[in-house]
């Protein structure tokens, strides 16, 4: 298995593959990172395939690729309609997308995305963000943090802890991760401490990132971009994601019923390619954070 100081790309060989890579096709990896998938697919290219990347940290650009069929575009994925179109790209061959925080993002104590590190409250894997932890935690209304900690933490004790945390706030400003486990303390027994700190800085990181709508703003522009026969190769990390991700893959919808024409049949823009894919054990051994990771294929009807 590949390694790197950046990170372990999960599923490398099962999300590459599915892309059922064209030599001469033209790739977009909207989740660079590391760069170890993006490495992958130019294995597969010849002279006259290219290859996309989007990445919205700034500390993904240092690992940029020198290579001319390749080219970082340092934005959100949620634009992918957009930048490409200014390359001059209106349809692609496959679309590879990770949507894990990078290892690299966990370990760099500042960002403030580990439960592991006091650091001050940040969670933007955009830098250049104006909304960080810090403005949610000390900022949201009570029913809004209930809210984010209840659906994006799938927290049961969601309206306690949303409570504890204004009340924490009218006394101090809750500035660093320690500031935020001291306003939580009763709610976090210690058997299952780590566990929901995990789901608590999940739930607030989701927001800060707008993940859940970039991803969907994400998934409807794949309908344009890919042509019939076009690859969809999405790694989701937890159930709210995949379970978008499924939805979308099968209905091409969220949410509802995907309408039926007059012989009855659904109308759809994709089909599912294979199962659901998981990491091996020997995997998860060597990277412990592939162990959430599922893997979904489709392809453009």
């Amino acid at each position: 298995m590949m390694t790197m100081t950046y990170h372990n790309p999960v599923l490398l060989e099962e999300s590459v593959g599915g892309l059922n890579i064209k030599p001469n096709g033209v790739y977009v990896d909207i989740t660079f990172g590391g760069g170890g998938h993006s490495r992958k697919i130019l294995e597969q290219l010849d002279d006259s395939g290219k290859l996309f990347a989007f990445d919205q940290d700034v500390d993904a650009l240092e690992n940029a690729i020198d290579d001319s069929r390749f080219l970082l575009i340092h934005q959100n994925f949620r634009h992918i309609k957009r930048f490409l179109k200014f390359y001059g790209i209106t349809q692609v061959d496959g679309i590879l997308g990770d949507f894990g925080v990078s290892s690299h993002q966990f370990d760099v104590a500042e960002r403030g995305f580990s439960t592991r590190f006091d650091a001050g409250l940040d969670m933007r894997m955009n830098q250049e963000s104006t909304v960080s932890a810090l403005h949610i935690i000390n900022e949201y209304s009570e029913p809004d943090l209930r809210r984010i900690l209840f659906q994006y933490g799938d927290l049961k004790s969601a309206s306690g802890m949303a409570r504890m945390i204004v009340e924490s706030r009218q006394v101090s400003a809750i500035a660093t991760t320690d500031d935020l486990k001291k306003a939580l303390g009763r709610f976090l027994p210690k058997q299952k401490e780590n566990k929901i700190l995990a789901q608590v800085f999940q739930a607030v990181r989701i927001e800060v990132n707008q993940e859940i709508q970039a991803l969907k703003e994400f998934l409807l522009q794949t309908v344009d971009l890919l042509p019939k026969g076009g690859r969809l190769s999405l790694i989701s990390y937890h159930s709210l994601e995949d379970r978008l991700v499924k939805r979308f893959i099968r209905d091409g919808l969220f949410e509802g019923q995907a309408e039926k024409d007059v012989f009855g049949n659904v109308e759809v823009p994709y089909k599912k390619v294979g199962k659901l894919i998981v990491p091996s054990e020997e995997e998860i051994k060597e990277n412990n954070r592939a162990r959430s990771a599922k893997l979904r294929i489709a392809e453009r009807l």
